[in-house]
């Protein structure tokens, strides 16, 4: 009897042990099929479209803040002679990109944005004080009527087909809350824009079925604060507003990647 009770025991410890182990095993099991399922929601692939009269060096500060968070950053460098050809150019990397992606569009990079963005492969886009065009319009419609008392830019007249900021005014309009030494060096290495790429008019707004983020510059003095406003309204976009110019990228690089990390956690959650 006694080594009847003693195996009946021995049986029972290791029934439970078997079944401790199983346990462990599932929760274990369970732990990593949601760390597979949160990375599996997080976007890692972003392309950074920059505006015009300026070039991709710009976004150097939030490439690397994106970068080190272990993000996958590719540049395009969009020509800024027509609309068409640099939504061509952006589609091509988009095209490169191994997984989805996020598009961020700055100024006139958020017209370039808005129609790429209709790719499979793009999971949502970010405007940092930008054009969130629709259907029809072009940056020249937009800005062709600007609300009294709003800032113009200090476009000069086109020369051969292209367009250039005063130089003179380039630092307190473009970049007013950049040092005044690299204010002046952006305004002095001015990449020429063609006209067309303002009359450039969008045939889809990836908006419209797609997430969207807004950083809005309250500072701004190439595009009003309130035009901003309209337009992530209009699109039905997460807003964030910051004091700054309408180099916020350059000045206040970890605001701009902030939002996009923001846009690259929540994209797939939207779909």
């Amino acid at each position: 009897m006694k080594h009847q009770a003693m195996a009946r025991e021995l049986r029972a410890r290791q029934i439970t042990f078997t079944a401790l182990s199983i346990m462990a095993m599932m929760f274990g099991m369970g732990k990593e099929l949601m760390a597979q399922t949160n990375t599996s929601t997080l976007v890692k692939n972003i392309v950074l479209v920059h505006g015009g009269f300026v070039d991709g060096s710009g976004w150097e500060s939030v490439y690397n803040a994106l970068t080190n968070d272990g993000y996958t950053v590719t540049i395009v460098q969009n020509p800024t002679i027509t609309l068409a050809d640099d939504v061509a150019v952006t589609k091509r990397v988009i095209a490169a990109q191994n997984g989805p992606v996020i598009l961020v569009g700055h100024s006139y990079g958020g017209a370039v944005i808005t129609q790429p963005g209709n790719d499979p492969k793009v999971a949502g886009s970010v405007y940092i004080t930008a054009f969130a065009l629709d259907k029809g319009e072009s940056v020249s419609s937009l800005l062709k009527d600007p609300p009294p008392g709003a800032p113009v830019p200090p476009i000069l007249p086109p020369q051969d087909g292209f367009l250039v900021l005063d130089r003179s005014k380039f630092p307190a309009s473009f970049a007013a809350d950049v040092d005044p030494d690299l204010a002046a060096f952006m305004a002095d290495s001015q990449v020429l824009r063609g006209v067309q790429a303002l009359s450039g008019v969008v045939t889809d707004a990836a908006w419209r079925s797609k997430p969207s983020w807004y950083l809005v510059t309250t500072e701004d003095r190439m595009i009003p604060p309130d035009a901003q406003r309209a337009m992530a309204k209009r699109a039905g976009s997460k807003v964030v507003e910051v004091k700054a110019s309408h180099s916020v990228y350059v000045s206040q690089p970890d605001a701009v990647a902030s939002l996009v990390e923001q846009a690259a956690a929540g994209a797939m959650e939207s779909k």
